[in-house]
């Protein structure tokens, strides 16, 4: 695929509508008002998202990919798929107890429903999610690195999408509570493509994406973290 910069624009530009915007759309579903518009839609993200990994993953390296390299991309796609899913419908739930317990219609939220359903909203789900994400972009920058396809980086459009997803990449990490695997990976992708990767940036777009996406995540970090004195979500700074 020659135009393997403009893929990147695709995801990064999915990745932000499903990530991020679908917050937008969190009122009552017509068809079924216990459910949101923004969980309906979220139904759809592993199904637009992960073929769009797959076409990054065949599209990186010269040869066809072999059995290990297959059997990886599968095991993280399920892991990223399960956290998706997992999240969905414990966040789907969660906002549920939260309304009626505002509306004092009932309140669960001191009981152990709430309290597993939290911990699997805004912990485990989130956690194998995001390392499913991060297991991915590692997946696909080590494919092309040692086979690259030689296809030349489109620059406006590797640098438009990389500076969507690294904006995308900080938002995720940061209100999921996984900055803890979100920040580090961001600096070793960078530090490794500045020492060593510098000149295959020209021919290699997925790393010049990845490289974009985390130099923007750190130093977006960095400056949060130094205005807040931590890493706060932004719901527990205001924000959302």
């Amino acid at each position: 695929m020659k135009q393997l910069s403009l893929l990147t624009l695709v995801f990064a530009v999915l990745s932000i509508v499903f990530f991020l915007l679908l917050i937008f759309f969190r009122i009552p579903l017509a068809l079924y008002p216990l459910m949101s518009y923004q969980d309906a839609l979220d139904i759809l993200t592993p199904l637009v998202l992960i073929p769009i990994y797959w076409l990054l993953f065949k599209y990186a390296a010269t040869d066809e990919s072999n059995p290990v390299e297959e059997i990886a991309f599968m095991v993280l796609a399920a892991i990223w798929v399960q956290g998706q899913g997992l999240h969905l419908s414990a966040n789907s739930i969660n906002n549920l107890a939260e309304t009626l317990a505002k509306k004092q219609v009932i309140d669960i939220t001191s009981t152990s429903i709430y309290q597993l359903t939290y911990f699997y909203d805004e912990h485990l789900s989130h956690y194998m999610w995001h390392f499913g994400i991060l297991g991915l972009a590692a997946l696909l920058i080590y494919r092309e690195w040692r086979r690259p396809a030689g296809i030349s980086t489109t620059w406006w459009a590797t640098a438009l999408a990389g500076l969507i997803y690294g904006f995308t990449y900080f938002c995720i990490f940061l209100e999921g509570q996984t900055v803890v695997l979100g920040l580090p990976f961001a600096i070793v992708i960078s530090l490794l493509t500045l020492i060593w990767g510098r000149k295959r940036l020209v021919r290699q777009p997925i790393l010049a994406f990845f490289f974009i996406t985390c130099l923007l995540a750190v130093l977006l970090y960095g400056g949060w973290g130094l205005y807040w004195g931590g890493f706060p979500e932004f719901s527990d700074v205001g924000l959302i």
